[in-house]
């Protein structure tokens, strides 16, 4: 009794309703160790242990007393102090003796137990923290399932023959493991959720001609009987096979194939939910990383998939259906404010937005509750408050668990039983324990309730619903409609009946009608916050009715009031808007967050952000490539119109933002199908990844950096190599010439195909040497002979405003070069005006087509294309006098380069920027209102005049 009274520092922290159970408990499990003829050496760190951890589970203390050599060997031996790599578990299972089923159950229990003891013991210690504790329950898991698995195996090929993959090897099941256990996150009492899959069928060469399935179906039983069934040993791991295809009535096990078919046609959103943590736990890792990547899609979609909304939100009413149940109340995983309302969270942000969110495809939950933080998709207050709290209520739940080693989730009730609990936390008493947890829930139950704010969704305005259900007659609903600021109450009333009749709609899923019923009702009361109801209103419906195919798009306004006052608004400010989005949809995506929405990317960002996007895309993904690329493009120009609807950003920052798009968009277009096409024909010689030599060009708006929403892009294609016939030194060389050729023809294909998402580019090469009849791709050198040479008047214009753009930055200062000298090329003054002049005055004949009241902003007289050749002219004209005038390809700039030169004065100058800039302006918000660029000449008649003086002054 010696060792037991030298405790007594130890007894003293014991609450008094435990110090005469636990203090009889050890002097009797010391008796019965003395008695034995174990050799047992107590260190200082197990005996500082031992009151505490023997205080706080009858499972470890029954466990030590029935069978004194448990602890006896993990504290000679050293495993009780110590954490467990990946690999020991296995290495200890390896030297058990086995020689039968019978003896592989008794060994696996007793090997459970040990372990067991081990992990709790080093949890109530303190000695082992929560990641450790989680980790090492999954890998014991794992290792009894590989273990029994190998020997069940053996034992069966033994007996029946081995089933063999079409290439002759042995074929081996695939173990899956969902939830906890598939996320490393295993509780200490937890069962273990399987699926079980093969590869290939076939035929075994025994008597009976035993399928491959019969034969893995056996295997798989023998392999729950082993891991399940309780026998005086215990049981290894409760097993639970109800998470496979079509459950309890599907088959024990599955080839791979009918688990593509079943996943692709048959599985429920339910399913991808549980799906997210799936990991492979034992079995042929070869064959089964083939498995993993077929249920990867299934899982997550490779867009934002807001249709997950509906299936969240059913699942999250059952849940709060549930915790008004009396028995949740006080349950840690299912109550309010549980383990499953942060796992909730975390999986449902998975779900939606996995897909394209490559950083979310991860299976445990700290690790996505600190990614959505990082994503902003919660509060980092909030983010960090739940992952305190899952640590909190994890280590609860394994202390509730180890307190007996039954599977419960329920805080005690009878006081004892409670004192143990806040005393294994560390807690003085569970009146204060309790109040911190109480704390932890309210917080968690909190962000729960707010994530997607689905449990307000159904306080809808009556009289919203009433005009959407047409449930009055038609002058009541018309007054309701003027209740929400509606002007032409009749007219809106017919356009909604119009949009409930329309096939779309009719044509809509029980589940997508549902989702339209919520939704409508909370646009029609959110008119009044708009100035042109009427207006808006009727966009929107159009919009509606445009993707309601697909009303995952709904779904998501419908959960987000957010997203659908921000489409609110911005349809109210333009059509443009709604137009655009019902071309592309997957942007409503963009609606939920304002601060993305109104701040455009620099080009540095730009470029960064789109090299992430493409780095997951394999080399020779041409269609993937596209895709991506019209999504970059799409999402970023939304933010610029964003931005400019709402005065975020001024006229020529949107020409900036919408010209860096084009260029980051080009440089990458160049960069990939170089990539794509020396992968297959090698590098032309001379060349590498660094001096490529090929470069883009770009003339008009582009080269200007004018570029607006809807400009297509003019370019022209260069190269330099020394010999156009010398082959390129790849596996399927082809001569330089026709390299430079195919790339020019790849870029442009990239640029302007037109696919589901649209064009990237509408792409304009009129300007290349010969026009449409000359070569795609013009040799440097040659380029610069037919400038010379060769080029009209109007092609030397074009020139000043022509920008290197992409490719090679050394045919970048080859180009520069050439372009002061052609531009720099003296000129006869009035030769070249009269050239000019009459360029212009064919342009207008072929372009303007305005009634006479009208002004077309580009080709009118006194128009954009005057002063665009008033300052081409006066570049053309001076440039040989001062080559600075050949710097800048954009007109503001080349007009102060002017006014520099002597060319103008300060006021002409002015004048025409400041014109120039007007109508621009014009030109933008018309384009923003779905018009054409051409307004009542009355509202510019002063700038037309001034504009149409300062022709007559330099050009006639």
């Amino acid at each position: 009794m010696s060792f037991i009274n030298n405790l007594a520092t130890e007894f003293a922290s014991l609450p008094e309703s435990l110090k005469t159970s636990v203090s009889s408990s050890l002097a009797a499990w010391w008796e019965r160790l003395s008695e034995s003829d174990l050799t047992f050496q107590a260190t200082p760190e197990f005996t500082s242990s031992l009151v505490k951890v023997w205080g706080s589970s009858c499972f470890v203390a029954e466990s030590c007393m029935r069978r004194p050599e448990i602890i006896v060997d993990l504290v000679n031996s050293g495993d009780l102090f110590l954490s467990y790599d990946e690999t020991g578990y296995l290495n200890r299972l390896a030297k058990l003796s086995i020689d039968s089923e019978a003896s592989l159950m008794i060994e696996l229990r007793r090997f459970r137990r040990r372990e067991m003891v081990r992990i709790a013991w080093r949890d109530l210690a303190g000695w082992a923290d929560l990641n450790e504790t989680l980790h090492e329950l999954s890998l014991l898991a794992d290792a009894c399932i590989q273990y029994a698995l190998d020997f069940l195996y053996r034992k069966a090929c033994e007996l029946r023959g081995t089933p063999v993959l079409a290439d002759g090897s042995p074929q081996q099941l695939i173990v899956l493991g969902m939830g906890k256990l598939g996320a490393y996150e295993l509780n200490y009492s937890s069962d273990i959720d399987l699926i079980f899959a093969y590869a290939e069928d076939g035929v075994l060469n025994d008597r009976k001609q035993t399928t491959y399935g019969e034969f893995f179906t056996r295997l798989c039983r023998s392999l729950i009987k082993v891991l399940d069934e309780t026998t005086p040993d215990g049981f290894v791991f409760r097993t639970d096979i109800r998470l496979r295809p079509y459950g309890d009535s599907g088959p024990v096990i599955m080839n791979f194939d009918g688990m593509e078919i079943y996943y692709q046609t048959q599985a429920r959103e339910w399913e991808r939910y549980a799906m997210i943590k799936v990991r492979q736990v034992a079995g042929d890792f070869n064959a089964g990383a083939q498995l993993m990547a077929m249920l990867k899609p299934f899982v997550y979609r490779r867009y934002l998939d807001y249709g997950a909304f509906e299936e969240l939100r059913s699942l999250k009413l059952q849940i709060m259906q549930e915790l008004k149940r009396k028995d949740r109340m006080e349950n840690i995983k299912l109550g309010p404010g549980g383990i499953r309302e942060i796992e909730f969270i975390g999986q449902a942000f998975q779900l939606i937005r996995g897909g394209n969110e490559h950083t979310l495809q991860k299976r445990g939950i700290l690790a996505i509750l600190q990614r959505l933080g990082e994503l902003n998709l919660l509060t980092n207050k909030d983010a960090e408050e739940l992952t305190a709290s899952y640590r909190f209520l994890r280590r609860v739940e394994n202390h509730i668990q180890q307190y007996q080693d039954r599977q419960t989730h329920d805080l005690p009730t009878d006081p004892a039983v409670r004192d143990v609990l806040a005393y294994s936390l560390d807690y003085p008493d569970w009146a204060t324990f309790k109040a911190d947890l109480d704390q932890v829930r309210t917080q968690v139950h909190n962000v729960f309730d707010q994530v997607f704010s689905l449990s307000k969704k159904d306080d809808v305005n009556r009289r919203g619903q009433k005009i959407w259900n047409c449930t009055a007659d038609d002058e009541e609903l018309a007054d309701n409609l003027r209740e929400y600021g509606i002007d032409q109450a009749d007219e809106i009333l017919a356009v909604i009946k119009a949009f409930k009749n329309s096939l779309a709609v009719r044509r809509l899923t029980a589940k997508g009608a549902g989702v339209l019923d919520r939704l409508m009702p909370q646009l029609i009361e959110a008119m009044p916050r708009v100035d042109n109801p009427d207006e808006t209103l009727k966009r929107i419906l159009k919009l509606f009715e445009a993707v309601a195919g697909r009303n995952v798009y709904l779904a998501l306004l419908a959960e987000n009031p957010g997203a659908l006052a921000q489409l609110i608004r911005l349809s109210s400010a333009s059509p443009w808007i709604s137009d655009y989005l019902a071309m592309y949809p997957i942007l409503f995506d963009e609606l939920l967050d304002t601060r993305s929405l109104f701040e455009p990317l620099k080009k540095a960002d730009l470029d960064a952000q789109l090299k992430i996007l493409l780095a997951q895309i394999e080399i020779q993904d041409l269609e993937q490539l596209m895709i991506v690329l019209r999504q970059f493009k799409q999402l970023n120009v939304l933010r610029v119109a964003s931005a400019d609807i709402m005065g975020a950003i001024p006229l020529m920052v949107v020409s900036d933002y919408l010209t860096y798009i084009a260029e980051c968009i080009v440089e990458h277009v160049v960069e990939r199908a170089w990539l794509m096409l020396t992968e297959k024909h090698g590098f032309p010689p001379g060349s590498d990844n660094k001096a490529i030599g090929f470069a883009v060009l770009g003339f008009g708006k582009l080269g200007g950096i004018e570029l607006g929403y809807g400009s297509d892009l003019d370019m022209v294609f260069l190269y330099d190599c020394e010999d156009g016939n010398a082959l390129t030194d790849g596996p399927k060389p082809i001569p330089s010439m026709q390299f430079y050729g195919r790339l020019g023809l790849k870029v442009r294909h990239i640029l302007d195909t037109k696919l589901l998402s649209g064009v990237l580019y509408d792409v304009d090469m009129r300007l290349r040497p010969s026009g449409n009849s000359g070569l795609l791709v013009s040799h440097i050198n040659a380029y610069e002979d037919y400038l010379r040479n060769q080029a009209w008047t109007w092609e030397h214009q074009a020139l000043v405003r022509g920008r290197f753009i992409a490719g090679d930055p050394a045919l970048k200062e080859h180009y520069e070069a050439i372009r002061r000298r052609i531009l720099s090329l003296p000129r006869d003054t009035e030769r070249l005006k009269k050239e000019v002049r009459e360029m212009r005055e064919k342009m207008r004949a072929a372009l303007v087509s305005a009634a006479a009241d009208k002004f077309d902003l580009k080709q009118s007289k006194g128009g954009i294309a005057d002063i665009e050749f008033i300052v081409q002219f006066g570049v053309l004209d001076q440039a040989s006098k001062n080559v600075a005038l050949t710097t800048y390809t954009d007109n503001i700039r080349l007009l102060d380069g002017l006014q520099a030169q002597g060319f103008m004065s300060k006021d002409q100058a002015e004048t025409l920027k400041a014109v120039y800039c007007a109508y621009r302006d014009y030109g933008h918000k018309l384009v923003l209102q779905g018009d054409r660029a051409v307004i009542d000449e009355t509202e510019i008649a002063g700038m037309k005049a001034r504009v149409e003086q300062l022709w007559h002054d330099f050009m006639e």
